[in-house]
């Protein structure tokens, strides 16, 4: 790969919540070589003159279903895993022209897709996968209804999750995914909107099994992310040593200082529910799943302003599916009503990368990091909406260097 050379940068140190002058940002084997006034040694880079637009690092999404192209994880079932890898690469294209370079798969994605990526086959945000996800029977990632009992394990079959019950089985699931390559262990801890038989307000998996899941993460230098509404399950996660918790929506105090206590990371995902309640039933949503989005609606806001009293770790996250990954950014504005911009940034950039344990390698614009950034036109710390939509104000758009989009010339 040649030496790029990024001139006249203006450059976001989101950390701070600034921007600097004019700036030239030297690429070399896919990371930053060398940020400094207009002076860098480069004559043999090819040059990009970005004219004083903004660049800032690529951002990564925490939550996200990558191999879901419609409103429903029990018909992923029915599935062929090449129709499915083939229904995903727009998804993942259309993430990477929003401008995020990383995701973080909640449960579906798998080894292959990955190595695709990574591979540079396709154009896509890197993707840091769980697999599937840890499901108790009756679980969060149990699509069964009420009268099936057949339930097909092979991993072939497209699916979010996984069932397994008791600690040995448990155990066996978590070293199974980490075996496959996984970034993370994804459990289901409490009840969803997108299954069948288990109401919101369930508490799932045992103690020891959540402990056990947590014990295989961590042998692996791994952690544990947990499906979360009600801060009874928050809590139980949080105690037991899941490092993520997930959409979080009845977060309350109790909660929000056993998270901060233990230094673990909140990952809400508002927008998901705002757009599955707006169009879920016109995008082909089962109308007794499509109730149960109220119940969570209405309290989002309200563990954003919780979270943000205890000054808590929190990742940017979405949680969308079918076609509502088109609103994907729409949770940037969503949390700027209650958050700073710089603080929304900085959920998609540099906190993210520390769930990630990926500092300084994602989510900075620093010497050393991967080159994976982006040039803004305008200064989104002053108007977060320059983030907002399918990336039409994002003129360059590098991931490890390699360019996937440029309008500057």
């Amino acid at each position: 790969m040649d030496d790029l050379l990024l001139t006249n940068a203006c450059v976001m140190d989101v950390i701070a919540g600034t921007v600097s002058s004019e700036r030239e940002v030297l690429i070399r084997h896919g990371r930053i070589a060398e940020i400094g006034e207009p002076t860098v040694g480069a004559s043999s880079a090819q040059r990009l003159d970005l004219r004083g637009r903004v660049l800032m690092p690529g951002l990564c999404d925490a939550h996200v279903h990558v191999i879901v192209p419609m409103n429903s994880f029990k018909l992923l079932t029915t599935w062929s895993p090449f129709y499915t890898a083939i229904r995903a690469l727009p998804i993942l294209e259309g993430m990477l022209m929003r401008g995020f370079t990383t995701v973080r798969d909640g449960g579906g994605a798998e080894f292959g897709l990955a190595r695709a990526v990574e591979e540079g086959l396709i154009p896509s945000p890197r993707i840091l996968y769980s697999g599937k996800a840890l499901s108790q029977s009756g679980g969060h990632g149990d699509m069964r209804g009420a009268g099936e009992n057949a339930y097909d394990g092979h991993y072939a079959v497209p699916s979010l999750g996984r069932v397994c019950n008791g600690v040995p089985e448990v155990r066996a699931a978590a070293r199974d995914e980490l075996r496959r390559g996984a970034s993370q262990v994804k459990i289901m801890a409490g009840g969803g909107i997108a299954s069948y038989t288990d109401p919101i307000d369930n508490d799932q998996f045992s103690e020891e099994e959540i402990r056990a899941a947590v014990e295989e993460a961590a042998m692996a230098n791994r952690y544990v992310m947990a499906h979360t509404y009600t801060a009874r399950q928050i809590a139980r996660a949080v105690r037991f040593g899941v490092r993520s918790v997930e959409h979080c929506n009845f977060l309350d105090d109790e909660a929000a200082s056993l998270i901060a206590e233990r230094d673990a990371f909140m990952v809400p995902t508002l927008v998901a529910y705002e757009t599955m309640w707006q169009e879920g039933l016109e995008i082909g949503m089962p109308p007794e799943l499509h109730a149960k989005i109220k119940t969570v609606l209405d309290v989002g806001s309200a563990s954003l302003e919780v979270a943000a009293r205890h000054k808590l770790n929190m990742a940017y996250g979405t949680d969308l599916i079918g076609p509502l990954h088109r609103h994907q950014t729409l949770e940037f504005k969503i949390r700027s009503e209650v958050l700073s911009v710089a603080e929304v940034i900085r959920s998609a950039t540099c906190y993210a990368a520390d769930l990630f344990q990926m500092p300084g390698q994602l989510g900075v614009v620093a010497v050393g990091a991967r080159a994976d950034l982006l040039a803004v036109d305008g200064n989104p710390l002053d108007d977060i909406n320059l983030l907002v939509g399918q990336g039409e104000k994002l003129d360059l758009i590098l991931k490890d260097g390699r360019i996937y989009k440029n309008r500057l010339s």
